[in-house]
This record gives C-alpha cells, sequence and structure tokens, in this order.
C-alpha cells in the first residue's frame, strides 16, 4: 500500500502567462505557494478474489473490470499513461473541496502519478511529475490548464515558476528570510465563498481572448507584477505594498474575461475592503471558489466579524511538495 500527500496552492501573480497560448510567444512567469492543505491518495494492489480488477473511492465508487471502463477521466488517463495492468484499488481523500482555485485537480494528479510510479518500483523527480501532469491535463485530456499548478504540486514551497517558449519550466525557491515569508503569511486570510466552478470552462474564455490578442496589455502587466512583487519581498519595504499590487492585479484580472467574477464576489470584496482589507483576489481561473485577502493583522477580527456568513480557514505556507507518506511493499 502506498499513500501519496500532495500540497495545494496559492498564486499570488502571473496567472493566465502559464497558458500555452500565452508562453509559446511572450514566456511566463508565476509567483506561488503551496500550502498546508493536502489531496492523499491511497493506491495498493488488490488481491485477486474479486470480480473487479479495479475498485475507485473519490466522490463515487466504481468497480470494473478494465481501465477502459474507469469513469474518472484523470484515473483512467494515468493508468493508461503509465501502463497500469488489472488488480488496482484507489482512495482519495482531501483536506479542501475540489474546484475552487487551489490547483487541487493538478495536485490530484501529482499524487496519483507518484503513487502509480512507487507501486512500479520507481523514485521520479518533481520535473518528471511536473512534466508527466502537464501532458495529461493538456494533450490527453485537452483540458484548458495552464502549467503552474502542476509544477507547485511537484515541487512545492514558496517558488518562481519560469516557463520558457518551448514550454521548459523553472522553479526557483524563493530565498527569504523566514520573517519576511511568516510577515506575509500572517497578512493573508482565506475565505470559501462557497461557490464551486469548473476552472476548464472559465480559462476557455480566457484562452480565446489571448489568442485574438485581446489581452495582450493585460496578460504583459500581470507578468511584470510578478518580478515587482519578488523585488517587494526580497526588501526590507512595507509588506502592505504586497497587498496593494494584488488589488491591482484583481482589477486586471477581472476585464479579462466575463466570467471572471460576479457582482456577488464583487460585493465581498468590496465588503473585506471596507473593514481593513488593502488586497485580494480569486484564487484560480475565478468564478468561485476560494478568495484570498490580504490585510494587516490588527484588522482580520474586523474583516472575519463583517464577513463571518463566510467560512475562514486558516492556513500556513507549505515546504514540501508531492511525497510518499506510506509504503508497504507487500500485497
Amino acid at each position: 500500500m502506498i499513500i501519496t500527500r500532495t500540497p495545494v496552492r496559492v498564486s499570488f501573480f502571473g496567472g493566465g502567462t502559464d497558458y500555452p497560448a500565452w508562453f509559446r510567444e511572450h514566456g511566463g512567469a508565476v509567483l506561488s505557494t503551496t500550502i498546508n492543505k493536502y489531496c492523499y491518495i491511497t493506491l495498493r494492489k488488490l488481491p485477486p478474489f474479486f470480480d473487479h480488477n479495479y475498485r475507485l473511492a473519490y466522490s463515487k465508487l466504481e468497480f470494473v473490470k478494465e481501465v477502459a471502463e474507469i469513469e474518472h477521466p484523470c484515473v483512467r488517463a494515468c493508468l493508461q499513461y503509465l501502463g497500469v495492468e488489472g488488480g488496482i484499488g484507489l482512495h482519495h481523500d482531501a483536506d479542501l473541496p475540489a474546484r475552487t482555485g487551489l490547483g487541487s485537480s493538478s495536485a490530484f494528479t501529482v499524487g496519483l502519478l507518484k503513487a502509480i510510479h512507487a507501486l512500479q518500483g520507481r523514485m521520479v523527480s518533481a520535473a518528471t511529475l511536473a512534466t508527466q501532469a502537464i501532458d495529461i491535463e493538456q494533450n490527453v485530456l485537452r483540458e484548458n490548464v495552464g502549467c503552474q499548478d502542476q509544477a507547485a504540486a511537484a515541487y512545492g514551497g514558496f517558488n518562481l515558476i519560469t516557463i520558457g517558449r518551448q514550454g521548459q519550466l523553472r522553479v526557483s525557491p524563493m530565498t527569504l528570510k523566514p520573517e519576511r515569508i511568516n510577515l506575509l503569511n500572517d497578512h493573508l486570510m482565506l475565505l470559501y465563498t462557497g461557490v464551486s466552478r469548473i476552472a476548464s470552462d472559465i480559462a476557455a474564455s480566457q484562452i480565446r481572448h489571448i489568442q485574438t490578442k485581446s489581452r495582450d496589455n493585460e496578460l504583459s502587466n500581470m507578468r511584470l507584477m510578478v518580478d515587482r512583487a519578488v523585488d517587494i519581498l526580497g526588501s526590507d519595504d512595507d509588506i502592505t505594498a504586497f497587498g496593494e499590487m494584488l488589488h491591482e492585479s484583481w482589477c486586471i484580472k477581472r476585464r479579462m474575461a466575463d466570467q471572471v467574477s460576479t457582482t456577488f464576489i464583487d460585493q465581498l470584496y468590496d465588503e473585506a475592503r471596507m473593514h481593513g482589507a488593502i488586497g485580494g483576489k480569486l484564487l484560480g481561473a475565478g468564478g468561485g471558489g476560494f478568495f484570498l485577502i490580504f490585510a494587516r493583522p490588527e484588522d482580520h477580527a474586523a474583516i472575519r466579524e463583517a464577513l463571518a456568513r463566510f467560512l475562514f480557514v486558516p492556513f500556513r505556507f507549505e515546504p514540501s511538495g508531492s511525497e510518499i507518506i506510506h509504503f508497504d511493499h507487500a500485497v
């Protein structure tokens, strides 16, 4: 039996520049961190006593004989991709709900790939996991996804992720003083809007704008903000400049596609701003999920009280990527 634990991520700046439609012409960059909320995959070989060869437990149960019969598209694709043959049991658990902007789909893909490799007796690098997850999601499943989520899940930590025009990834850890990292973490709040959405559908609209060049200026600004954010974090300047830039970035992102925000989300953010929030953004493609709020720690209580109808999720930055937390070679 093998159990993998893979973190989800919070993306600060550069989202959208990791789509192939953009980086193949301009290159891309994203500033993000993984957090201490996880996707767990348990994988084991099934003993030969059942009518089925594959038993899956996620939000539903599946008992099938052939890989091709598996309904879960990512599980089916990963098993086929790595040539897995019969007798497999899979169980999925997660700390947070899916489709909420934290890259949970890619965390699932990366965690599953790591578990399959381990079951087949291989130790693979974070680079291999990220590359294979991107290939499966973009080219096998044909989803409208970028490259940042897979890299974040595989490598873990607070990173500057750059993407070359040929799709080559470079993951550079942010080498900051612990006090600076903790100061940023202490300014952040994570609010669950209660709205889930299909990120690929919203991303498709953004990609159409990229392909028609109608959002080149916005994405160029989003890319420049990555460098500005790195400079802020690497200095001793007031950390609130980071929050002000989050607000600026969110205003730009809202213009990129009609589905990015809603009246409900706008009202939520306005209310947070009235009670001390300096900046914030919806995480992921938009439309719902988790909202990240940046505010001085002394203002957090007032924001929580004003938005008490929502769930706030405490979190800390996470230094590790996908890892095996249990391995038992016995069948």
